[in-house]
């Protein structure tokens, strides 16, 4: 589906979506609420869902995004792996999201979990899909409704069964390979290519209280845009177009021939991806393994402080 048919803007605030929800097109809202939970030095971060919450309370309409089951290759030894397009295309497929559906995407816990699935419909060519600015919270704020208990998913599982054709851009996802490829010193490095992560600083330079992956460090050559920087501290929105192209530029993102961003597992990385894109129309690439494969690998470099 191309953007000349969205319904929305990739960045929609709750009063376009409330305006949106009563008139006539398939629009389904998708709450992504995801919560990471750390250990131990070097132990690998756990995930559970926020489905609870959804029951609790959540947008009239609205279906939970199982972010780290269906919309991901739970087979794989990495946490939050892409899926493959036939099982992605099945389990939207089951939120009752076909090829010609617009859909919106919020979460409660800062935005990053809903710019991952906003990237996901992207890898599989699904362009009618947005972000709902500021989540849940600026929902409420804005004095809109929630519903709570499951009936939405009782309804959709009863209504008919759309379908959604995926269409894989693999521009969209960086592997380990290519970002190895572009590292400091190695013989033919490509040039343009901007690698950002977007973790806090503390963690960028090895430095955090506790660290979930393998080794400590970066990527070489990597510069840092943490990702809470492009948010409004106080309502967890979005800033301005022109701020965040500010602050993409001091990084030499959006000059890039091509820019990549990573974090931990590939969910971070998706929101200054999601800012360049609503910001200037750049396409930024998510290296999906991010530190926990990188860190992993031996024989590949990390660079601290």
């Amino acid at each position: 589906m191309s953007t000349d048919t969205a319904l929305l803007p990739t960045l929609v605030s709750s009063a376009e979506l409330n305006e949106a929800l009563a008139g006539p097109g398939p629009i389904r809202v998708l709450d992504a609420t995801t919560f990471l939970h750390t250990t131990v030095e070097a132990a690998p971060y756990t995930a559970s869902t926020g489905y609870e919450q959804y029951l609790d309370e959540h947008i009239p309409g609205a279906l939970f995004a199982d972010v780290p089951g269906t919309l991901s290759d739970t087979s794989a030894e990495l946490l939050f792996t892409v899926p493959s397009p036939a099982s992605f295309a099945h389990a939207v497929q089951d939120l009752g999201i076909g090829s010609d559906t617009h859909v919106v995407v919020y979460d409660t816990a800062g935005s990053a979990w809903a710019t991952r699935v906003w990237w996901l419909f992207r890898v599989f060519g699904h362009d009618a899909v947005s972000v709902l600015d500021g989540g849940l919270g600026a929902w409420k704020a804005a004095g809109f409704p929630v519903v709570s208990g499951d009936a939405d998913i009782v309804a959709v599982a009863a209504a008919d069964t759309p379908v959604f054709t995926p269409r894989f851009r693999p521009e969209l996802v960086a592997t380990k390979a290519e970002i190895a490829a572009t590292l400091p010193g190695v013989p033919a490095a490509p040039e343009g290519t901007v690698v950002v992560n977007a973790l806090d600083p503390a963690t960028f330079a090895g430095e955090s209280e506790v660290n979930p992956y393998p080794r400590r460090g970066r990527i070489p050559g990597s510069v840092n845009v943490p990702l809470y920087t492009l948010l409004d501290p106080q309502t967890g929105q979005f800033l301005p177009a022109e701020q965040l192209t500010e602050k993409l530029q001091e990084q030499g993102v959006l000059d890039a021939q091509r820019a990549v961003t990573y974090c931990g597992g590939g969910i971070a990385a998706t929101l200054p991806a999601f800012t360049a894109y609503v910001a200037a129309g750049v396409e930024v690439a998510v290296y999906d393994g991010s530190l926990s494969e990188w860190t992993a690998d031996e024989s590949l470099p990390v660079e601290l402080g």
